[in-house]
């Protein structure tokens, strides 16, 4: 943080720009004064990610923009993407905190409501969601998980429909789940909060708005993420092949000066 400016950067896991400038104007609608936006995209990987191996490959990808940010004196990170790829390496990586938007939103719809559901995109995404849900704690918050089976990429395609459909599901969510509140469950949804918040009744979640909420507040309270144990930075070790360049450079080592 420097002049009292907070640096975020939220990192768009896949490579399709519109994504990337979509989850940016949605942080920057609510990151307030005195935070500095910056939208990133990895410089390779998947177009967008909805199975298990474009997650592992989108890692990869966060990982280098973290790094890069690292060089840059970014103070907080928001991973823009429902299954939060590669959130437990980077915050090894990073000096401030790093929120995954799927985290964060869960989070969120528990601060507003006492049970949320998710909708999401397409169905085999939704076992993700599940695993995530249990794994943060909030599986008996959570009344269902839904998919809308819309691809990521045809969010910001009118003539798809998309907005009518999502609306629909978190309608539809409302009323069979009897839920006070529902967690969009892809970033690129992030557009679509307040109408369908405005035409189902109830507190709509997106997670890139929530992770940029909570990632600056705790850059102001000068929290961090630990490095005591699990998220201590990654040992000094030879990484070969095409990964090579991610190889962790050995820590300096001290010593002391005798002064005469």
């Amino acid at each position: 943080m420097t002049d009292g400016t907070i640096r975020l950067r939220v990192v768009n896991p896949n490579t399709t720009r519109a994504m990337t400038d979509l989850v940016g104007r949605s942080a920057r609608a609510v990151a307030g004064p005195g935070v500095h936006v910056d939208a990133v995209q990895p410089t390779t990987g998947p177009a967008s990610i909805e199975s298990h191996y474009e997650e592992a490959l989108a890692a990869v990808g966060v990982l280098e923009q973290v790094r890069l940010g690292e060089a840059d004196g970014v103070d907080a990170y928001v991973v823009a993407c429902f299954g939060d790829p590669g959130l437990d390496a980077a915050r090894e990586l990073a000096r401030g905190p790093v929120l995954g938007v799927a985290e964060a939103a869960f989070h969120a719809a528990t601060m507003v409501a006492r049970r949320f559901s998710v909708v999401t995109t397409l169905g085999r995404t939704v076992g993700r969601a599940h695993e995530l849900l249990d794994r943060y704690g909030f599986a008996g918050a959570c009344a269902a998980v839904h998919a809308c089976d819309i691809p990521v990429l045809a969010l910001e395609d009118p003539a798809s429909g998309a907005l009518e459909r999502v609306t629909a599901a978190c309608r539809a969510a409302v009323e069979a789940d009897d839920v006070d509140a529902v967690v969009l469950g892809c970033a690129g949804m992030a557009a679509f909060t307040d109408r369908i918040s405005a035409a189902v009744g109830v507190p709509v979640v997106d997670g890139v708005a929530a992770a940029t909420t909570f990632a600056t507040a705790l850059v102001r309270a000068g929290l961090r993420t630990s490095t005591r144990s699990e998220y201590a930075p990654p040992p000094s070790k030879p990484v070969a092949g095409v990964l090579g360049g991610f190889a962790i450079a050995p820590t300096p080592v001290l010593t002391a000066v005798t002064l005469a």
